[in-house]
């Protein structure tokens, strides 16, 4: 039997790790995943394994080899963002993988932008919010002014798709996924790093930038394969979209935080954008993504779990639970100042602080909960979708399967088509998808995302 020829991705996300090989078509013929404990860096805080990372790769590619019944062409990358690996001039690690919740020093967030023309107008230049070390250059900076020892040793910071690239390849090299995302290294005006970059002396530490679509020679022993530079997991994601759909649309990828995609806005990031939590990823041919969020899956999980416990309910029930258009009307004539036309800026959900005593039974408080969380989506997507002609929303993710939250926005947006998308790993499809030329000999799939579209309820807006 002839082996079929595969592509191998790892998906690398803070939880799990998965590498799965696709064939030619796109269905994933291996899967295999693996979780990691943490470890501590010298500060005591919790951070990535790096090591445990970095043998699993080694160890799931001899065992992929090994099975004659595939023959893999290609390996690529994709994992989160704001993480760097710092290596020295052998090619090893010289510092923990930072975790980029790490508390980050007020002092030297002040002595930062009070350098660089302060935080309103550096953000509006490089899309990136505050975010201390959620903003990856400011770890560099860190390690400047904080360990210099440290900073001496670094040959390359190499964001971690890169430096799982740089594993099986040996050549260190930057992508603009990556550096592109509130990084707080790149001038989105200027499309170059910020003169910050070269003035502190960061730019001799970052690797030559190179095309997301290109491959590199394989260093690790096996076939004759190619290898992918790697992408940040984000931009990864909205890659099957942008292979499928020309026409404009606004992708909302749902779980624990609820991000709107808009790769058909292309007016620079305003001061209040910024102040509402909006930013700019780079999709993988380089072009800008604005991009508004909110923490929406997050409080959906604690406030479900909330009604479970006080219903005496298990939180699957949820799941799969019914859309009740009756249920919601009767919800909206108790409160007769919340109305699904109501368009105004919610600051938060209301559902915390609600009686669930009040509620007849949990699929009223559920019904609520949805009703609550809605405006808040609405508000965030709003944000990247004014000034632009975006006819279509499509919504990815954990909400896409809640038919409550898909009849609610549909209602929300009359004027709108929306649909629930449904791909298996778009992510591990979009990093197989960005490489394609190089190792598959078929076209890129057109039908590889399933729709359902969600029609208007007229009895919901009158």
């Amino acid at each position: 039997m002839e082996p079929i020829n595969v592509v191998a991705i790892f998906d690398v996300g803070k939880t799990n790790k998965k590498l799965f090989l696709f064939d030619e078509q796109y269905k994933i013929v291996y899967e295999k995943s693996a979780r990691f404990t943490e470890t501590v860096d010298e500060d005591g805080d919790s951070c990535e394994n790096l090591e445990s990372l970095r043998l699993s790769v080694f160890d799931s590619l001899r065992e992929v080899f090994k099975k004659p019944e595939f023959c893999i062409k290609a390996i690529n990358f994709s994992t989160y963002g704001a993480s760097f690996v710092y290596i020295d001039s052998d090619g090893k690690p010289v510092a923990p993988l930072y975790n980029y919740l790490k508390i980050y020093s007020e002092e030297l967030k002040k002595q930062f932008y009070d350098t660089y023309n302060g935080e309103a107008q550096f953000s509006k230049e490089t899309a990136s919010p505050v975010l201390g070390n959620l903003n990856s250059g400011m770890q560099l900076y860190r390690i400047k002014y904080q360990k210099p020892e440290l900073f001496k040793q670094i040959k390359y910071a190499l964001h971690l798709p890169q430096y799982l690239s740089y594993l099986i390849t040996g050549e260190p090299y930057s992508d603009i996924t990556s550096i592109g995302c509130h990084t707080n290294l790149w001038n989105f005006t200027t499309n170059q790093y910020h003169e910050w970059v070269k003035q502190e002396g960061i730019l001799d530490k970052l690797a030559p930038i190179i095309a997301s679509d290109s491959i590199v020679p394989a260093a690790f022993p096996g076939n004759n394969y190619h290898v992918g530079v790697g992408l940040h997991d984000s931009s990864a994601a909205l890659i099957p979209y942008l292979v499928n759909f020309k026409e404009p649309f606004i992708l909302i990828s749902t779980g624990t935080w609820c991000i709107s995609f808009n790769p058909f806005n292309q007016h620079p990031l305003t001061d209040d954008e910024l102040e509402k939590d909006c930013l700019c990823y780079m999709q993988y041919q380089g072009k800008p993504v604005k991009a508004s969020r909110i923490f929406a899956g997050f409080e959906h999980e604690e406030q479900t779990k909330r009604i479970a416990l006080h219903f005496k309910q298990n939180t699957v029930k949820y799941r799969t639970m019914e859309f009740m258009p009756d249920v919601v009307q009767q919800l909206l004539a108790k409160n007769p100042n919340q109305k699904l036309k109501d368009k105004s800026k919610p600051q938060k959900s209301n559902f915390e602080t609600r009686k669930l005593s009040s509620f007849n039974n949990d699929s009223e408080a559920y019904h609520q909960l949805i009703i609550d969380l809605v405006p808040l989506q609405l508000h965030s997507t709003n944000l990247v979708l004014k000034n632009t002609s975006v006819k279509r929303i499509f919504v990815d993710g954990g909400f896409s399967k809640n038919s409550i939250y898909m009849n609610l926005l549909a209602a929300y947006y009359p004027e709108m088509e929306i649909y629930a998308a449904s791909m298996a790993q778009a992510t591990a499809v979009g990093t197989a998808m960005a490489i394609h030329k190089h190792w598959n000999t078929k076209n890129l799939p057109k039908d590889i995302i399933e729709l359902k579209f969600f029609a208007l309820d007229e009895g919901l807006v009158s």
